[in-house]
């Protein structure tokens, strides 16, 4: 005789109408779960993780989960080829990994720690920075006639870069709903960032220029290209044809190195973020606030900004000055 189903019973059926299976609402849950990170981010991890699982598949030891001294063995072999920055993204992509499946994971453990620590004293934990685009390198940058295009774009680009402090991934991903422009400059809408990823956005001004101003380049490029919606930043073909997909990231920091080289100076000291770089420095030399600088720069942390300070303030007022 079957049951006679329950007011309780009929509402849960009820209620689970129209909801997707659990194994579909398992899957939704893990994708949401990884779009926690950056896009970057999680191609950088997927690459890290793809290594580490590749020498233990070599070294017959089980990846997922890993033992610690499994871990510990791996990083110590990757200090003989790779700068303690890259080995500690590979520990967070395979930490990032167990988490997500609910292992624990082998980074907590303290002989991972301690051969971490090991690395960092051993190799040193310093990273190769670029030289920052200044204001004087970035006005030699941009200066001279734009043949075409291309020219016309990658100005706007290198303008908008520095005024804005952008992140190159911020960059290539605005659209041209994102700029409005005002009596002052322009205001642009950043809807995801490094320092916020959960699509509430925010928007920072932008200021006119007298030399070199970002609002009237990105206007003459968007004016030659005729776009007035989708990507702000588009490929334009050897034939100048601008066409509908917009920049990657990599474009961004080949198109910084192109334009160094054309103003004479050492490309390979140049990258995207010599953009961002660039704007600090130059406002902290200009005696910028700091907290002026943040609003633009969107940095959370004031001892990552204080960074580009203490960079140009190194032998201001230095206390060996005189002495020799």
């Amino acid at each position: 005789m079957r049951k006679r189903a329950s007011s309780g019973d009929k509402t849960l059926a009820q209620a689970s109408k129209g909801l997707p299976a659990l194994r579909e609402a398992l899957a939704l849950a893990s994708g949401f779960a990884r779009a926690e990170k950056a896009p970057n981010t999680r191609k950088a991890y997927r690459s890290d993780f793809a290594l580490f699982e590749a020498w233990c598949a070599r070294h017959r030891v089980t990846a997922l989960p890993a033992r610690p001294e499994t871990l510990a063995a791996f990083i110590a072999t990757e200090a003989l080829r790779s700068k303690a920055s890259t080995i500690q993204r590979r520990m967070a992509a395979i930490r990032h990994a167990h988490k997500l499946l609910g292992l624990p994971s082998p980074t907590d453990d303290e002989r991972v720690k301690a051969t971490a620590r090991g690395i960092r004293r051993t190799i040193g934990a310093a990273t190769a920075q670029k030289a920052p685009a200044t204001r004087d390198r970035l006005l030699a940058m941009v200066a001279g006639k734009d043949r075409s295009i291309a020219d016309l774009r990658d100005r706007s680009l290198l303008l908008l870069g520095f005024a804005g402090a952008f992140r190159r991934s911020e960059l290539v991903a605005l659209d041209v709903t994102d700029i409005v422009v005002t009596r002052q400059g322009m205001r642009v809408f950043i809807r995801r960032s490094k320092t916020s990823q959960d699509g509430a956005g925010v928007t920072i001004a932008i200021a006119r220029g007298k030399r070199a101003c970002p609002v009237k380049a990105l206007n003459a490029w968007l004016a030659a290209a005729a776009v007035t919606k989708g990507p702000l930043f588009r490929r334009v073909n050897k034939a100048g044809r601008v066409l509908p997909d917009r920049l990657t990231a990599q474009s961004v920091a080949l198109i910084v190195k192109a334009r160094a080289r054309r103003a004479g100076l050492a490309a390979e000291q140049f990258s995207a973020h010599s953009l961002r770089a660039g704007f600090l420095t130059s406002a902290a030399k200009s005696g910028a606030s700091i907290f002026k600088m943040m609003d633009v720069s969107r940095h959370r942390s004031l001892q990552t900004l204080k960074g580009y300070i203490r960079d140009h303030e190194l032998f201001a007022n230095h206390a060996g000055s005189g002495l020799l």
